[in-house]
């Protein structure tokens, strides 16, 4: 009689864990992020235009659009014309001292196109960097650290590149700090070739 009890209760034992077992569970959803519309409007940056080709090293490899939070291919973003990427953070007090020495160059006649990409940065906080600083030139944000494994970035920031029409991508050492358009336009003009 005892058998018969023990294994009456193992069998509701059994069937009280199969009850209680997890289910397959609706996988979560992603709790949406807070909305950037205004912060994107008070930016006001240029919109991150693509192109078919880029530098290799960044096919594939993307990143939100800061203007209006699309993910777009970087290697498109930098393809088909000679570009100036200029690699920034929030946090980083000489990139806040070289952005608007960019904007103004690339506001001026002759300049190449200028692309800015954030690095560990929250998007609001790199929006309202660039609004305060006046900076409208197409920006891209690196969310999950691919651009800034592909490029290889250096320690230290900023950190500007030179893509030339056919996709080659060279950093910028001379001067590693653009601390006016005159340096901008030469170090344009050293590796790239050309006045501009």
């Amino acid at each position: 009689m005892k058998s018969r009890w023990a294994l009456v209760a193992v069998i509701l034992l059994m069937a009280g864990a199969v009850a209680l077992w997890p289910r397959g569970e609706e996988p979560k959803q992603a709790a949406p992020g807070p909305d950037l519309t205004a912060a994107r409007a008070e930016a006001a940056l240029t919109p991150c235009v693509t192109a078919a080709g880029g530098p290799e090293s960044v096919r594939g490899v993307t990143a939100e659009c800061l203007a209006d939070g699309a993910k777009v291919d970087v290697a498109g973003v930098l393809a088909g014309r000679p570009v100036l990427l200029n690699v920034w953070a929030t946090w980083c007090q000489p990139c806040r001292e070289e952005l608007p020495v960019l904007a103004d160059y690339a506001a001026g006649e002759g300049a190449i196109a200028v692309v800015g990409l954030a690095i560990k940065s929250p998007t609001a906080d790199a929006l309202g960097l660039l609004r305060d600083l006046n900076v409208k030139f197409p920006n891209l944000l690196d969310t999950d650290g691919s651009v800034e494994r592909a490029l290889k970035l250096p320690a230290a920031l900023p950190a500007s590149y030179l893509v030339s029409a056919d996709g080659t991508v060279t950093f910028i050492s001379d001067p590693r700090l653009l601390r006016s358009v005159a340096d901008v336009r030469g170090a344009v003009t050293r590796y790239l070739g050309g006045p501009r």
